[in-house]
């Protein structure tokens, strides 16, 4: 189910209802029913990334098998970082990766590059996947039009080129909101989109024992985690979450791709 599919189904519904209400006289409220039902699945496929609505994104670690060669005998899992990049909390996340050789997909926010190129060279020379989660990273960034939404993605893909060497192929919708807009800037600036099937909430979270048991919990094989770095609980949990997996014989992956959508 995607919004094109519904759309076309909305349409069909309404020209049988509108045949209707003026051959059998049936009630023009008839038409209310169809129109909720499909404004509200536009509002939930915008929400859920994972429905793959209006964007066809990467939401498991099972769909990395498409661009790379991955062993899938083995329980592969990928941690990933929104929100990058924080002066304090980024440096210390990369120490407690590093300490495992654990690499991890960092997107960033185009605005927080200036000043820290350091630790953005830094993630790339690490071997961590650097992706694009838009420039400002604004409230109201889904309420913007295809081309300003493009021009938030190129914005940052040029600064994390021009610290790098090389532009992003990822990009990570803020809030893990989708509509048409979003898609077409995707698709125009030749982007893939990643989303998540295993969401830690981090930014909510009430303590350290509440947001590690979260991801103990719901950890399995092929699980995508959303975390942020710029959150101190994440840190303080990242330790002890990261010796959690290997003892449990986990594989931490990252999906090398320059593929173009």
């Amino acid at each position: 189910m995607n919004f094109k599919i519904v759309r076309f189904v909305f349409i069909v519904i309404s020209a049988l209802l509108a045949i209707f209400v003026f051959k059998k006289n049936i009630p023009i409220a008839y038409f209310f029913i169809p129109l909720v039902l499909y404004n509200l699945l536009l509002v939930l496929g915008a929400i859920f990334i994972q429905w793959n609505f209006y964007i066809k994104s990467i939401n498991s670690v099972a769909t990395f098998k498409h661009f790379m060669d991955l062993d899938e005998s083995k329980k592969n899992i990928c941690l990933t970082f929104d929100d990058g990049i924080h002066t304090n909390n980024t440096p210390l996340t990369l120490d407690i990766l590093k300490r495992y050789q654990i690499n991890a997909h960092f997107f960033i926010i185009g605005k927080n590059i200036q000043g820290n190129e350091n630790i953005l060279k830094r993630m790339h020379d690490e071997g961590h996947s650097i992706g694009n989660h838009s420039f400002g990273h604004t409230w109201k960034f889904d309420l913007q039009s295809t081309k300003s939404m493009q021009l938030e993605i190129e914005a940052t893909n040029q600064l994390i080129k021009a610290t790098i060497g090389e532009a992003p192929v990822l990009f990570r919708p803020p809030y893990g909101v989708t509509n048409p807009n979003l898609a077409r800037a995707i698709k125009n600036t030749n982007m893939l989109s990643m989303g998540w099937n295993l969401r830690s909430f981090d930014t909510v979270a009430k303590s350290a024992d509440q947001l590690l048991k979260k991801l103990i919990d719901n950890t399995k094989p092929n699980s995508l985690i959303l975390l942020h770095e710029r959150c101190d609980l994440t840190v303080e949990v990242l330790t002890e979450y990261i010796e959690y997996c290997l003892l449990e014989g986990y594989t931490f992956v990252t999906l090398k791709t320059n593929h173009e959508v």
